[in-house]
Parts: structure tokens; sequence; C-alpha cells
């Protein structure tokens, strides 16, 4: 009977473990608005917060807008200004949903899972309803994750001439990445 016992206590302790919150503070969230005109309209952040919790299948990311890295420093101005993000009164954006999916992954078995995750992505402090295809890879203790989709810049109330004149991607590219433990 003792025996029983322990070995309960030790296969709900193993997966207590296994369910906890998985994160990260070094994920990447790439923007690519490039156009035909344009290709400088590309950025990456590579300095993201990103969490899982395979118990309630969530998923979290927060990006500080200043950290988008351009090559051209003149681009990350114009970014950061208040007629784009005004990453001054919006310093970050967010994003916070689920796997569509649950019994699409088994988060204690190492393979590469493809779901969907939806949720709330806030930029400059405007919240549109996301959905987009990920990848999880369970390696181990190791969640290692990927997601690209495409967001309307009207949507979160960034407009301009940049645009208008083809010079940047009316609906760029975001494209997230993290290695979770």
């Amino acid at each position: 009977m003792k025996k029983i016992i322990l070995s309960l206590m030790i296969v709900s302790a193993s997966m207590m473990a296994f369910s906890q919150k998985k994160t990260s503070t070094s994920a990447t969230v790439a923007f690519d608005a490039t156009t035909a005109i344009d290709d400088l309209a590309k950025a990456e952040n590579k300095t993201a917060i990103a969490a899982i919790d395979p118990s309630k299948n969530t998923v979290q990311f927060e990006a500080s807008i200043k950290n988008f890295n351009f090559s051209n420093p003149k681009i990350q101005e114009h970014f950061n200004q208040k007629t784009w993000l005004n990453s001054d009164e919006f310093p970050k954006a967010t994003f916070s949903g689920v796997i569509t999916s649950p019994s699409a992954v088994n988060f204690s078995k190492d393979g590469t899972y493809n779901v969907t995750v939806e949720g709330d992505l806030t930029i400059k402090g405007r919240t549109q309803k996301v959905k987009a295809p990920a990848t999880i890879v369970v390696a181990g203790k190791t969640l290692k994750t990927n997601a690209s989709f495409n967001i309307k810049l009207a949507d979160f109330g960034v407009e301009g001439q940049p645009i208008t004149a083809g010079k940047v991607s009316a609906e760029p590219k975001i494209s997230v990445s993290a290695e979770l433990n």
C-alpha cells in the first residue's frame, strides 16, 4: 500500500512540475512591412517576454516597442514617433490568448505539434482578435514556439504617407519565436 501511495505521489509531482508555466525573456518578435518599393521597413525585437501555461493552454507575449531594431536609425525614429506607434505613450505590444485545440499538444511527450493560437493583440492601446497557426516543439522540459501572421496597421491607428506611398506595407507580417523553460 505504501508503495502505491508513493508511486502516485511521484507521478503527481512530475505532472505538476511539467504543467507549470514555461517562460522566456529573450523571445523574438519580427516586424516585416517591406514592399517592392522599400525593403528597409523590417525590424526585430529579441527581448520580448513570453509565457505558455500548459495546464491552462494559455499563451502570452509582451514586447517593448522601443526595443525593435531597424537597420536604418531614421526608420526606427519614425516607428517610435507619436504619429506611428507612439512608444512613449504606448510602450509595449501584448498578446494574450489560448491554444484552440489543447488536445493537439502533448506537453509531456517530445515532438512537434501544429496548433492554432487565438487571442487579443494590443498595439498602441487598441486591441484586435488574432488567430494564427503556430508550431510548438516539446523537447524535454523545453518548449520552442513559432507563429506568423499579418496585421492591418489601420486597425491599430497606424496610418500615414509612407503607407499610402507604398513604402511601408499596410499589412505587415509579424513573426514570433521563443524558447521557453
